[in-house]
């Protein structure tokens, strides 16, 4: 099952150079992204009470962000494909800055709901994008760390968040301004920054940058060329044979579960920790912040270890048994310590998971399966996204807590496991067969 870690000296510089001079744009990117569709859940602790919104307001407007980035992978993965990994990812991040910083404006549950909307319509695309875009830079043998530390980029803007939202908050009466609505001004403003740099310097492909000798990019395109051979060769590979490729399914399926359970909590966890333990929102930030620094090690060390062991799809399953006993774990929790404790555990072990899967598309699908395949996953997978927070707000309303919410994430997360465990045997059998 394992890949092996290359250890030729061109793939080693090739590898090397590409990480550089790709990741610190691509991670700086999605840092931002994190932030900008996470960073709600802080906000929520003052603009609820400040615009009258319950549970389910929230949730409903919280969740529609994924509803629009659902529904619009695969046209704008279409597009990057179309325009350029460079130019599309660009747009991306310059529109969706712009809509995070308007969001200040909201009043009406409405607007909140149309903002939240057009956030999603604007990231669209991104993180398939990117792993289409890293079929064509990285071999399954480095693919495992590049994804992981791109994806990071999640715990870490949990630390970023629960830094400085705290002091965000405070600076409510500067300029005539609430607090949560300068934390949507000053953490939307970088990705418009950022989405410029990447105008100017990512690089499309390896063929077109100086920084590659020419035997690196050779080395390139034969391991490429060699893992597509692998895979073998896609039958119809457009949007239609994508969402009836059953490999498809069930990968958009395990994302679907697995993004109910962590996209959920993540975005009400400032509310769930508050309701767990009372503190005040400088210091449920550092509760935050430290779950991010768990997680960014576990990433990290995932993503390591992964291409070295090589089962993605059975440390998914492990990883997300854990998750699940962390889920239940928050709703049992006889103290506020013992809440806490649990939420930590969750938070270091969420992470990785979605990094195991994601860095896995590329060994169930072709590479020209993979532009439309990736975005028909992604997209799939923002429904559960979109569903859950809205369900987990009105069981908020209904029953007056978290605990019941928190007992159908924890079986949702089984659930991911368990199609975690049917994708790893589909792809044991078909390396079998293949070996055989």
């Amino acid at each position: 099952m394992g890949q092996p870690i290359e250890t030729d000296g061109v793939g080693r510089s090739a590898m090397r150079k590409a990480l550089w001079r790709i990741l610190p744009l691509i991670l700086l990117a999605f840092l931002c992204a994190t932030i900008d569709r996470a960073n709600i859940g802080f906000a929520a602790i003052q603009m609820n009470a400040d615009l009258g919104f319950s549970a389910t307001v929230y949730g409903l407007g919280a969740g529609l962000f994924y509803l629009s980035y659902g529904l619009f992978e695969i046209p704008s993965n279409l597009m990057a494909v179309r325009y350029g990994s460079r130019r599309w990812l660009a747009r991306i991040m310059i529109s969706w800055g712009l809509v995070s910083a308007a969001t200040m404006f909201v009043r009406t549950p409405l607007e909140f709901y149309a903002m939240r909307f057009l956030l999603g319509l604007a990231e669209a695309g991104f993180y398939p994008g990117v792993i289409y875009y890293f079929a064509f830079w990285f071999p399954a043998s480095h693919r495992g760390r590049a994804i992981s530390r791109f994806y990071v980029a999640s715990p870490v803007a949990a630390i970023v968040m629960g830094a400085v939202s705290g002091a965000l908050l405070g600076l409510g009466g500067v300029g005539g301004l609430r607090g949560w609505q300068w934390l949507f001004l000053v953490e939307g403003v970088p990705s418009i920054l950022v989405g410029l740099a990447i105008w100017r310097f990512l690089p499309d492909r390896p063929g077109t940058v100086a920084w590659l000798e020419p035997e690196e990019k050779a080395w390139i395109a034969d391991r490429l060329a060699r893992e597509a051979a692998e895979i073998g060769e896609p039958g119809q590979h457009g949007v239609l044979a994508a969402l009836r490729n059953p490999k498809v399914l069930l990968l958009a399926g395990l994302g679907f579960s697995y993004l109910a359970v962590t996209n959920t909590i993540i975005l009400s966890a400032p509310l769930i920790l508050q309701a767990m333990t009372g503190l005040d929102a400088t210091r449920i930030g550092t509760i935050v912040s430290i779950g991010g620094a768990l997680g960014a090690v576990t990433m990290l060390a995932g993503g390591y270890y992964v291409d070295r062991q090589g089962d993605r799809f059975l440390n998914a399953f492990w990883f997300t048994i854990v998750l699940g006993a962390a889920v239940f774990a928050m709703a049992l929790a006889p103290t506020p310590v013992a809440g806490v404790i649990a939420y930590l555990v969750f938070a270091a072990i969420c992470f990785p998971i979605a990094m195991f899967v994601a860095s896995g598309w590329g060994d169930v699908l072709h590479v020209r399966e993979l532009a439309v395949g990736a975005a028909a996953i992604n997209g799939c997978c923002q429904f559960g996204a979109f569903l859950t927070p809205y369900g987990f707000g009105a069981l908020r309303d209904a029953t007056g807590g978290f605990n019941v919410g928190l007992f159908v994430l924890g079986f949702a997360a089984l659930l991911s496991a368990t199609l975690a465990w049917i994708v790893r045997a589909g792809l044991r059998r078909r390396r079998a067969a293949a070996a055989g």
